[in-house]
């Protein structure tokens, strides 16, 4: 079979499955059904696999939520896997068409329609995935507003390690001439800075890419070693990289949540409360620590940079730091929203 009809017969089979979704009143917004006293089906669309730690610490967990605070009137029917459409940088569009009720964006992946939530992988804010996220609720008043739609949750992943395939990276010297790819355009002039070439791919080539040498190291947090099995072709970790987090965000479309009565809002408000941020953010450190150990265990070999080495990165990239906190994002400038999140005096 040609890789053309491979693609065609994929085609087919993603319209084959919207439309029955269509057709059972699942996309384009919640269902009810007449012969359940009302009961309404919300559709959840994600591009993760089915098995992916958000499923079980955090999609599932509010579902059961809603369903047991609403005595089983409002529920989740989830779609994984790209079902309504397989595009990470598209969910925020699926959402805003109705083609899902509630989605999951990445914010970074559109940093030009969400540049002040994707600030928050700018160097020097943070390292941890709940550090990060609790510095995201710091400053979530001024975020949410960048969003059409209303938002459930928002949450960070740990920030950035390297991982290579040929060069151990030791030094800043190391960096040199290397194709590292990374996960947003705001992590690009840091990386040049550093002397490396920065791309940006789905994560879902990034284990192609490094096996045949098409780019030479991922800059990835720690949990996409185990969503994508990076540990299969680097050879080496470096642990440290002047970067923070990458933002999630879990939407509700606008108008489904507000055609629903005062008391289902209430419902989904109870559901979503800081605590489903914090449970994206738990998941993701628990699977980054699963990542390291994975690696380790593979036998990648883990390099912890000094701290004068750090402190040579930090120099490296002080221009570029500083212009970017200069930089005016919508009506604030980037350092000024970063105050928001604690991470510059």
């Amino acid at each position: 079979m040609t890789r053309a009809m491979t693609r065609a017969m994929t085609r087919a089979r993603r319209m084959l499955v919207l439309g029955l979704l269509v057709a059972g009143g699942v996309a384009g917004g919640c269902r009810e059904a007449s012969d359940t006293g009302g009961t309404r089906e919300l559709s959840l669309a994600h591009f993760l696999p089915a098995d992916h730690v958000l499923t079980g610490d955090m999609f599932t967990p509010l579902s059961l939520k809603l369903e047991e605070l609403s005595g089983g009137r409002l529920t989740v029917r989830q779609f994984p896997a790209g079902a309504l459409n397989s595009s990470a940088a598209a969910q925020y569009s699926i959402l805003l068409n109705g083609v899902a009720d509630i989605a999951l964006a990445v914010p970074a992946y559109t940093a030009d329609i969400f540049p002040k939530t994707d600030l928050i992988g700018f160097p020097g804010i943070c390292k941890t995935a709940v550090e990060c996220t609790e510095a995201m609720r710091r400053a979530r008043s001024v975020l949410e507003a960048e969003y059409d739609a209303k938002v459930l949750g928002l949450w960070s992943n740990d920030a950035p390690v390297l991982l290579t395939r040929e060069r151990p990276v030791w030094t800043l010297e190391d960096m040199n001439g290397l194709k590292i790819r990374v996960s947003t355009r705001s992590l690009i002039p840091f990386i040049e800075a550093l002397g490396a070439s920065a791309v940006m791919q789905p994560g879902t080539v990034v284990h192609q890419s490094l096996t045949t040498g098409v780019i030479d190291g991922v800059a990835i947090s720690p949990s996409g070693i185990v969503a994508f099995q990076l540990h299969e072709p680097a050879a080496y970790l470096t642990t440290w990289l002047p970067a923070s987090g990458l933002p999630f965000v879990l939407l509700m479309n606008r108008g489904v949540y507000e055609a629903l009565s005062p008391e289902e809002r209430g419902w989904i408000d109870a559901a979503a409360d800081a605590s489903l941020s914090m449970a994206g953010a738990t998941a993701y450190a628990r699977a980054g620590a699963d990542g390291l150990r994975m690696a380790e265990e593979a036998g990648v070999e883990i390099i912890d940079l000094p701290e004068s080495e750090i402190r040579r990165f930090e120099r490296a990239i002080a221009s570029v730091r500083e212009a970017g906190l200069a930089r005016q994002v919508g009506d604030m400038t980037a350092r000024e929203v970063i105050r928001l999140f604690g991470g510059v005096p």
